[in-house]
């Protein structure tokens, strides 16, 4: 049986690239359009190109300096496994960028010829070559180095998955640098463009005269494709690995130990299959097409991995199997959750749309109280999925919850990165002077796209929490923690709150997420107000920019919002690697297990808040442009655009980049608490 548990998540994890291959030839097989559609997709190529060459070759540079100082306290073993979770992350990513600035121009060139159906068709398309390159890239890079390092062998199996819990540290670094870099330039810019261009000079979205238009649609895909791939690969592979940890260390010593450690990778494989069936069904309206596939691909990998337990686990099958429904269950919330609170169809965002027409105040109160009322379903389901699966599987079916709802990733990765493309399509429709007919095509489309953005960042945020909570409790069971805890009083003394330790960690945790958010808010809002002078210029400067008769200097926009984000890229990043390693070895362990209660609970009201409220703001001013309260040029336009501004780098920087910054707290910790164990025991 062990044999076929590894082959298992191999073949499919094969499977999800050879399928992800598929896809890309079909689309590269749909013509480009007009000759102003390919240079408008030209400019967005080479943009999201030039930036992502730097950005990775910065990266690069800070995982080359990780690494050897992996390799020198954690040993080459680990420090490989790091290196090769970077790069299988950076591979993912460019993977889904490649393709999606190849569908952008291609989905509304079938919005031209062919309408809406075949354009959903091609977008979704698109977004599922990320999808299909995250969970097969991660999963198959699990597998092969849980082999290279012999984890076949019962007796090693803890020190194996010690060892490939450097993967995740990888993937953890390239996601956050991903998706804060990514995040700071994609709202710099685009907050920039909507300023001067749809406030200031009263042209439409996506404007061809506008010199930051090329600038914000290559932020689509630096941060909502690289960034969101990047972010998604990390808890995909970092929920598998927590939980084979905690099948080790918890299991070890049991015959069928190697089961239970193998069964994350059978799960993770089974939603491969349940997200490539799930696949074939988006079709019709859009507004539910994707909503309802990831139903479907939940029902599809709820079934299947009642047959995988009940084979693997024998006997005890009921109890893994109820943690890990759980999970998917949890998924289904949040992400209907986010779907209500943030969609045009219900009314949150109507009431927000409504409110704009008192001005931006109104809008923008109405909208704060939607953010924090659309927290409450979500995290008390976190928190009721965590008890039950604690009391079904113990520590164990914690872990494997998040396994459960990161199993159809595949599709849910999709969903979110066909909204980018979706938007693209959108622009490149506006810039190329198509009919009305298919603007208001991709306009749908894209209107779709931003729910189904907030949808999947809910899932994300969920994910990440979950996914923190297994790093959490597997840091409790490594053996020099538990023979730390006997010596200092017990492991319930260690994480009581009437500890001191443990509880000043859990104060400093809880104010690292708000302290990430304001630097991250803080790097928009310089790179917006570099971008708004550079915007004013050219307007006042060129002469005849306004009138069309003139070509705007796209170029420049790009390289100052690029600069910008490389800029601010480090120091959140560094702030997420050092605080761990600060609080364990200045105040000590106890502090360091409350320091990543304490960011986790933050990290997931703020994460959630800021992905929902700025989605309810956008959609309410799209709500108002699509006819209603007044139309476009009225009172309540200009409010909600204020509003959806103010909600850009909170629904596409900061909220987003809160999953992996708690995260990568989790895996700094896990990793290095052995040193810092050996410091003060």
């Amino acid at each position: 049986m062990s044999d076929l548990s590894i082959a298992l998540p191999l073949a499919t994890g094969l499977l999800s690239i050879a399928y992800l291959g598929y896809l890309a030839r079909r689309i590269l097989a749909v013509g480009e359009g007009t000759d102003r559609m390919k240079e408008v997709s030209s400019y967005i190529r080479e943009g999201s190109k030039a930036y992502m060459s730097k950005q990775y070759r910065l990266i690069a540079a800070i995982v080359a300096i990780v690494s050897v100082a992996i390799g020198v306290f954690l040993g080459p073993r680990v420090a490989l496994a790091y290196v090769a979770g970077a790069a299988c992350s950076a591979i993912a990513g460019f993977i889904g960028l490649h393709i999606a600035i190849r569908a952008n121009s291609r989905t509304a060139n079938v919005a031209r010829t062919e309408g809406l159906g075949k354009s959903l068709d091609i977008a979704f398309k698109g977004g599922s070559v990320l999808g299909f390159g995250v969970v097969g890239v991660g999963l198959t890079g699990v597998v092969l180095l849980y082999l290279a390092y012999g984890g076949m062998d019962l007796g090693r199996a803890l020190d194996v998955v010690s060892d490939i819990a450097g993967f995740s540290f990888g993937a953890s670094t390239v996601a956050l640098f991903a998706r804060v870099g990514g995040g700071i330039y994609t709202k710099s810019a685009d907050i920039g463009a909507d300023l001067v261009g749809k406030v200031e000079r009263n042209i439409p979205e996506d404007d061809p005269r506008n010199p930051g238009v090329i600038a914000d649609n290559v932020g689509d895909n630096v941060g909502d494709v690289a960034g969101m791939g990047a972010d998604l690969f990390e808890s995909y592979v970092g929920a598998m690995i927590s939980t084979m940890i905690l099948g080790a260390a918890v299991y070890g010593e049991r015959a069928d130990g190697l089961n239970w450690v193998l069964l994350p990778l059978v799960i993770s494989g089974i939603g491969i299959l349940a997200s490539i069936a799930t696949s074939f069904t988006v079709r019709g309206e859009p507004e539910r097409a994707l909503t309802r596939a990831s139903v479907i691909g939940t029902v599809i990998a709820a079934i299947a991995c009642l047959f995988a337990a009940s084979a693997l686990m024998g006997p005890d099958w009921p109890g893994p199997y109820t943690a890990m429904l759980c999970g998917l269950a949890v998924g289904v919330v949040i992400g209907q959750t986010s779907d209500y609170f943030t969609s045009s169809r219900f009314s949150p965002a109507r009431t927000v749309a409504s409110s704009d027409q008192g001005g931006p105040a109104l809008g923008l109160l109405a909208g704060f109280s939607m953010g924090f009322y659309s927290t409450f379903v979500p995290i008390v389901c976190v928190a009721v999925a965590g008890l039950i699966s604690f009391q079904a599987a113990g520590v164990y079916g914690v872990a494997i919850s998040a396994v459960g709802m990161l199993s159809i990733a595949g599709v849910i990765v999709a969903a979110d990165a066909y909204g980018p493309i979706v938007d693209n399509a959108a622009g490149i429709a506006e810039q190329a002077g198509l009919p009305k007919e298919v603007r208001d095509i991709t306009d749908r489309l894209d209107s779709v796209g931003n729910t189904m953005k907030s949808v999947c960042k809910g899932f994300a945020i969920g994910s990440a929490a979950l996914t923190a909570i297994a790093f959490f409790v597997a840091i409790t069971r490594i053996p020099a923690f538990v023979t730390y805890a006997g010596k200092v009083g017990g492991l319930d003394k260690v994480l009581s709150l009437l500890n001191p330790r443990t509880f000043a960690g859990l104060l400093i945790g809880s104010a690292l997420p708000p302290l990430f958010t304001a630097i991250v808010v803080q790097a928009v809002t310089k790179g917006a107000y570099a971008t708004v002078d550079e915007i004013r210029r050219q307007f006042r400067e060129i002469p005849g920019l306004m009138e069309g008769r003139a070509k705007p200097d796209y170029a420049k926009c790009v390289s100052l919002v690029t600069s910008n984000a490389l800029g601010h890229l480090v120091l959140p990043g560094t702030l997420a690697i050092a605080t761990p390693l600060l609080v364990g070895f200045v105040i000590g362990p106890d502090a360091l297990v409350g320091m990543m209660a304490g960011s986790i609970a933050s990290g997931l009201l703020l994460g959630l808040f800021q992905g929902n409220v700025g989605n309810t703001w956008d959609n309410a001013k799209k709500y108002i442009e699509a006819g209603n309260l007044g139309g476009k040029g009225s009172l309540a336009h200009s409010a909600a655009v204020i509003g959806d501004t103010v909600g850009d780098p909170m629904k596409d920087s900061s909220g987003p980049s809160l999953n992996i910054f708690i995260k990568l707290m989790s895996i700094t910790a896990l990793l290095f608490v052995p040193l810092i164990l050996k410091f003060h025991l």
